[in-house]
């Protein structure tokens, strides 16, 4: 099924439906909680669906969408992302990393199961990724190979997430400069939700150009993104975010109100945000959910 969008959006019920559509592809990939063996099932299915924006699934279909892409193909590729997500967030949250308790307002994995079993359970989402994002429907062989290339670098150690969690690791309670800092930002964070954004774009057949375009906006955004995180962790509370407020000051990581303040950083993700929007400029309506989300993400308060 093919899927054009509207040139008139209302962005909250877009960000709803999608959600819905998302978490409904998620609960028909992810095994039953009574599979044997169930714990690490329902372990899974805990941090799954405890909540969250669905960002980067989210970015898979509006990128994807602004070419015409299929929906069907798009969810599930999106799910399978938002599955390696969340096993970053397993494994980021236990004693030996953050050592966090609170994630997307529940308990996290760790604090409800063990361990033991979230360790299990963060390995199993990311094998599950890989597990669909190669049986991907209806796509060539080489978009899915494509596509599974593209996750394992933006998660690996060479300019990925686990590269940018080492160094952030590293320099907690060290004095940073502006290029370690972005660096952090842009592999942590920024290079998972540009992956969305490309991947979206590989399943949908995107041209070269388009791809230049949609990569430079993905960039943009994913810095944008972890920016305005570190903002709202100096700025809002426990419960509104849903996670521990405060912790990165406490445990002095490095972050941009740490390095240049509140209103500098907030002038930074607006910049960014601003760039991200002028690199849409040669997609015309069709890229609107996109520049859409890129002023939720900058705007947001969670």
């Amino acid at each position: 099924m093919k899927t054009c969008l509207s040139t008139s959006i209302d962005m909250i019920e877009y960000l709803s439906e999608a959600r819905r559509a998302v978490d409904a592809c998620l609960e028909r990939l992810l095994p039953i909680d009574s599979e044997t063996p169930s714990t690490i099932h329902r372990a899974m299915r805990h941090s799954i669906f405890a909540g969250g924006k669905r960002i980067r699934p989210i970015l898979v279909l509006a990128s994807g969408s602004s070419l015409s892409g299929d929906r069907e193909v798009l969810l599930q590729l999106g799910a399978g992302i938002e599955m390696m997500h969340t096993y970053s967030l397993i494994h980021d949250d236990l004693p030996a990393l953050d050592n966090d308790d609170l994630r997307r307002g529940v308990p996290t994995c760790h604090k409800a199961f063990g361990e033991a079993i979230a360790i299990l359970a963060g390995d199993a989402l990311m094998t599950l990724c890989y597990q669909i994002l190669s049986s991907l429907p209806g796509v060539p062989d080489s978009v899915r190979v494509a596509v599974i290339c593209e996750i394992a670098r933006a998660t690996g150690t060479v300019g990925g997430m686990i590269g940018g969690q080492v160094v952030d690791l590293e320099s907690e309670g060290k004095p940073i400069d502006a290029d370690i800092l972005e660096y952090i930002h842009q592999c942590k964070t920024g290079a998972l939700l540009r992956a969305s954004v490309r991947c979206g774009a590989l399943a949908a057949g995107a041209r070269e150009t388009e791809m230049k375009v949609l990569t430079a906006f993905g960039e943009k955004i994913g810095l944008a993104f972890q920016v305005v995180d570190d903002i709202l962790d100096v700025t809002s509370s426990s419960e509104v975010l849903g996670k521990t407020a405060g912790k990165d000051e406490k445990v002095k990581k490095a972050t941009y109100p740490a390095l240049y303040g509140l209103e500098a950083s907030r002038k930074k993700a607006q910049e960014l945000l601003e760039g991200a929007l002028a690199d849409l400029e040669g997609l015309g309506k069709e890229a609107d959910v996109l520049r859409g989300l890129a002023r939720f993400v900058v705007s947001r308060t969670t």
